[in-house]
Order: structure tokens, then sequence, then C-alpha cells
């Protein structure tokens, strides 16, 4: 039975043991970390900033100060010469802190290439925990599944990894056995309830990555991931189907809403109707980006029948450009 606080939000459910996992389990957890280890070996080494600030001691470059920052990390030289408050980042070393909502629901069940939606999520998050699992950074978890949310502990370095994504392989499937029932659209993913989740309770400053499909029109997530984006570096990891963007001709499709239960009948002969289905997709995914951009999140889209390893390289490698750039002086500016 799922416990509620006193706010009526679901208590997530802890794993505070590592799951007793099956040898298709470990296979898949093997070939996931040899082809993050292949590919993203010794993108994060050398002399630059890590992939986000967070908890060190080196300081990185200035900025203006912003209500909620931390008054400790006043630059006081800057401040002076600007006469405008400005704080310090600090470089993310040993004590970076990731938390990770990753979305295992219903929806993420389905797939129309080699791999799945929730595989992918699942890949997207031993990628992101083993870059930034170096130097002995902890990475947690907060796994949105068809039983309601599980809590995975925040746990040091790549052991600690590895128990976590155990703990995402071993999430039972519901939405290929799920009996035809009458439409429940509270059953529907309440992806507002959980970002408001990552931070309670309140955790220190750190990297929080959303990773979902971001499908549904009503985008009640904007708030909680503001929120979430004013104390932590944030990262939305959008995952997609070719499927989702474009109907194909397929005659009298009966499509059924696996978390909903929700059944509707769409003549996907009909041109018009695949028209206004990809214009309604394409519309809904630049909603979601400006949404994610104004928020203040990194978002990063990742697509079934793509490489997803060559788009998280691009990725991180353009993130850091960007940053490169900005602690770069002015052109013109005096020795």
């Amino acid at each position: 039975m799922k416990r509620s606080d006193r706010t009526g939000a679901t208590t997530p459910q802890v794993i505070s043991q590592p799951p007793a996992t099956s040898p298709s389990v470990e296979r898949t957890l093997r070939g996931l970390e040899l082809a993050v280890n292949r590919r993203l070996d010794g993108m994060l080494l050398g002399d630059h900033l890590g992939l986000l600030p967070g908890q060190g001691t080196e300081k990185a470059e200035s900025r203006e100060y912003h209500v909620g920052d931390d008054v400790r990390r006043m630059d006081w030289a800057v401040t002076a010469r600007t006469t405008v408050p400005h704080v310090h980042d600090l470089v993310a070393d040993r004590e970076l802190e990731t938390w990770a909502l990753v979305d295992l629901t219903a929806s993420q069940e389905f797939g129309t290439t080699s791999i799945r939606k929730r595989e992918l999520a699942i890949a997207a998050t031993a990628a992101i925990g083993f870059l930034t699992a170096r130097t002995g950074n902890r990475m947690g978890a907060l796994a949105l599944t068809p039983t309601g949310p599980q809590l995975i502990p925040a746990r040091p370095g790549r052991q600690g990894l590895r128990t976590l994504l155990r703990a995402l392989l071993s999430v039972p499937e519901a939405a290929h056995d799920r009996p035809v029932r009458r439409p429940d659209h509270s059953a529907a993913t309440d992806l507002a309830a959980a970002v408001a989740a990552m931070d309670r309770p309140r955790r220190r400053r750190g990297l929080a990555v959303v990773i979902s499909d971001f499908l549904s029109t009503d985008l009640g997530w904007e708030r909680p991931m503001r929120a979430l984006a004013a104390r932590h570096q944030l990262l939305a990891v959008e995952v997609l189907d070719p499927a989702e963007l474009a109907l194909p001709s397929v005659g009298l499709l009966s499509v059924v809403d696996a978390e909903t239960g929700a059944v509707l009948e769409v003549p996907t002969s009909s041109r018009r109707v695949r028209e206004r289905y990809s214009r309604a997709a394409a519309e809904h995914r630049a909603q979601v980006a400006l949404t994610l951009r104004r928020v203040g999140a990194g978002h990063l889209v990742l697509r079934t029948d793509s490489d997803w390893l060559v788009d998280i390289v691009r990725y991180v490698s353009a993130a850091r450009v960007t940053r490169g750039a900005a602690r770069r002086p002015p052109v013109g500016a005096g020795a």
C-alpha cells in the first residue's frame, strides 16, 4: 500500500538493500557499463571545469547575486568594482551529489525500434552516473514505477552506481500484462509531484536529472522544476520514439493508454489525421523545449532510433565549449 504524507503526496518506498538480480539483469548491466566506458571514457579528463557546478573548493567564474545564493560565496572584489553584488561559483570536485528522477512507468514500455524508451532511460542514467562517479561522487535516484515511486539512496563510487542500476533494471514491467479495464485518468503519471519530491528532504546543491518522455499535455511540472533549478544544476533528458512523432498509415488502429486504460480508434489511413497528429506532436515538443528553457534546465533529447551515446557525447561536448566561452575574457579586454 502506498503511504502519503500530510500534503497528500505519495511517500516513496526506500530501497535500502541491493535487489536480488537475475542473470539477464547482470548481462544488461555489464553491456551498459562496457558501452559507456568505451565511448565516454576520458571525455571529462584534463584541465577544465567539471560537467556542472556543485559542492567544491575551487572558485569558478563570478556572476550576479540572485535571491537564494549562499552569501558565503560573495565575490567582494567584483562587487566593489561593479557596485553590483556578485557571487562566485564552485568547481564540482569530490563532493558532487547527483539525483536522477527516472520515469519507468507504463508509457516508457514502448518502442518501435531495437530499444524501448524504458531501456533508453536507464542507459541515460548509466551514462550520467559514469560521467559523474569518477572521483567518488554520490548518486541516488527516484524511480517512478507502475507500483509507485521508489527511492534509491545515494551511494558513492561506481559500486554504488551499479547497485542503483541493478535496482532500476529490476523494476517489473506491467503495461503488456495489464488486462483491459475501464479508463482511470487518475492513474496517469504525476510528474509534477515527482519533481517536487526530488528535493524532499532538502538536499545539498548538486546535479538534478529528470528523465522522462514529457508526453503529458499538462505542463504542471514547470513550477516544481523551476524551484528545483533554483537550487541545483538541472538537466532534463527527453526520451522519444519516432512513432510518437508521426503516425504510420496502417488503417484503423486501436491505441491504448497503458497508464489510464483509455482506448481510442485512430483512422491512420486518413492523410488529414496523420498531418494533424504530426503537427500536434511537433507543437507539444516545441512547448516542452520552451518550458525547459524557461525554467533554466539543460535539455538533452534522446531517441530510440538514433545512437544515444553519440547524442550524449555531442551534448556534453557542446556544454563544455559553451562554458569555456563563458569563462574567456571578452575580446579587446585589457591585460
